[in-house]
């Protein structure tokens, strides 16, 4: 992994700035600069992993303070009883840009399938 700071790491220590959805002391949520549905929020853990997997391995109690903490942003967004995703890209070809472990919580529409475009 590159030490350069990433995006992310610069919204935490609010370097730039973001529209903050949620927090804890050890997760951060964010809405989306590029949202794909009404409802995109970003939720990042503060402590800096490159993907899903590497997360996972390294900080399970983290993933779960993830898990939570989108579900909590699905609650405060009016979303959690209509339904809501959750998903994390891992690595570019699964669409990853920022190479900071995310999760995306999308909802307040119907949303379509996933998998190949069109």
């Amino acid at each position: 992994m590159s030490d350069a700071e990433t995006l992310f790491e610069k919204i935490i220590a609010r370097e730039i700035p973001a529209e903050i959805v949620y927090e804890t002391d050890t997760t951060l949520a964010f809405r989306d600069i590029q949202p794909q549905a009404r409802v995109h929020v970003l939720v990042v853990p503060k402590k800096r992993y490159r993907n899903l997997a590497e997360f996972a391995a390294a900080d399970p109690a983290g993933l779960a303070d993830v898990v939570a903490t989108a579900a909590k942003v699905a609650e405060l967004e009016g979303i959690s009883a209509s339904g809501y995703r959750v998903v994390f890209n891992t690595d570019a070809d699964a669409g990853q840009t920022v190479f900071h472990v995310h999760a995306h919580v999308l909802g307040g529409e119907q949303l379509g399938h996933f998998g190949r475009p069109g």
